[in-house]
């Protein structure tokens, strides 16, 4: 895809200091960082700040961090730790991190002693989405909301909040339209693109992602894909901001068509509820209990299934790939329990381990061809 649209989106997603987040720093602006889609970047945007998705785009190894992490850790934030140590994150005037598991748990204690980021803080996150912890979530972001207030010397409004909740229901929006165009038999982009789109949405403001946005879902309506494919593909995991890894299973011939993860589908099913009183108390329980969960949430995993298998079958999916990074126990155990309902289903499944850099692209290709010819396409 060459528009012009893309390709600024491409740009944002492909780079750190983008040009759109560095033209925000020139006119004063203050970008905070994040490691989990589950903190919410509404809470940073009503506090005038630019919310970052972290990731570590451009790292070619993680041997800056191999002083603090073992080769057992996982590669996403020892690839993070590095860019930072490395001076790669100099552009953020904060972080926030959360226990979403015990490797970013450690991490924070790492970047808040050797990093200087000026503002990190650390929001805990609960396990279950009853009203307990959805009480202890609103309360969480309560107390975030001060340290943003005193650190920033900003005040955050109800109003602002309101604004910043409207204002991401519209990107929501948006993106849901382009993942409907991913149902047509020739979709107007591949899987590698949509993810592209998805991960430049983390990384500028969403004003100007959105008129993007809208320019590229016009452009697209009379586009189909180029080339042809053997079976249409739904993929699955967590952290997964690369669209190299994408474009590898489709040169293969299976076109993704649909995704659930930290950088797709978990960011926009749903919206936020714009009818209840309390803007943080909405934040809370969208976060935490509306929208599509990951294995971090004990008590959803049935409804991860039943979800999946929806999704497979809305868009038309011939099978599904797990991805998981090495050493993530949380999504080993999601994917064991996922290959036996989708078993149950009639759904194919293949499970891929990987490292966070897109590497050994050969035995992806062997193994998903492999996968698509099990499925007799």
């Amino acid at each position: 895809m060459t528009t012009p649209a893309f390709e600024t989106m491409a740009e944002a997603a492909g780079t750190l200091a983008n040009p759109a987040l560095q033209a925000w720093k020139v006119q004063g602006g203050k970008v905070v960082g994040y490691f989990c889609s589950m903190l919410p970047e509404e809470l940073l945007m009503a506090a005038g700040l630019l919310p970052f998705r972290m990731r570590a785009t451009g790292s070619t190894d993680n041997e800056a961090a191999d002083a603090y992490f073992s080769n057992l850790n996982c590669t996403f934030p020892r690839h993070c730790l590095s860019v930072g140590l490395e001076g790669g994150f100099e552009f953020l005037d904060g972080v926030v991190c959360l226990n979403s598991c015990d490797h970013i748990r450690r991490l924070y204690d790492v970047w808040r002693r050797h990093v200087p980021t000026g503002f990190i803080e650390f929001v805990t996150l609960p396990r279950q989405t009853g009203p307990d912890q959805i009480a202890w979530y609103t309360e969480e972001f309560r107390q975030l909301q001060a340290k943003l207030e005193r650190h920033f010397d900003v005040r955050i409004t109800p109003e602002a909040l309101w604004q910043a909740i409207k204002l991401a229901n519209e990107t929501r929006r948006l993106q849901r339209q382009l993942y409907e165009l991913r149902k047509r038999e020739r979709p107007p982009l591949t899987g590698a693109e949509a993810l592209t789109v998805m991960v430049a949405g983390t990384a500028m403001p969403k004003v100007e992602y959105n008129a993007l946005l809208r320019t590229l879902l016009g452009d697209l309506q009379a586009r189909e894909t180029t080339g042809s494919y053997r079976a249409r593909l739904m993929v699955t995991g967590g952290i997964l901001d690369d669209p190299a890894w994408v474009r590898a299973v489709e040169e293969v011939g299976g076109l993704v068509v649909a995704d659930i993860t930290c950088f797709g589908a978990r960011l926009m099913w749903e919206d936020i509820d714009e009818s209840v009183s309390d803007p943080l108390a909405a934040l809370a329980r969208y976060y935490l209990a509306d929208r599509p969960s990951c294995p971090r949430l004990y008590d959803k995993q049935a409804q991860r299934s039943h979800f999946a298998i929806e999704m497979c079958r809305t868009f038309g999916c011939d099978g599904i790939i797990g991805e998981k990074l090495m050493f993530c126990d949380q999504w080993n155990i999601e994917h064991y329990l996922l290959d036996t309902d989708l078993k149950a289903a009639g759904i194919p499944f293949l499970s891929l381990e990987r490292t966070y850099l897109t590497s050994a692209t050969g035995q992806l290709k062997t193994r998903v061809q492999a996968f698509i010819e099990t499925m007799g396409k």
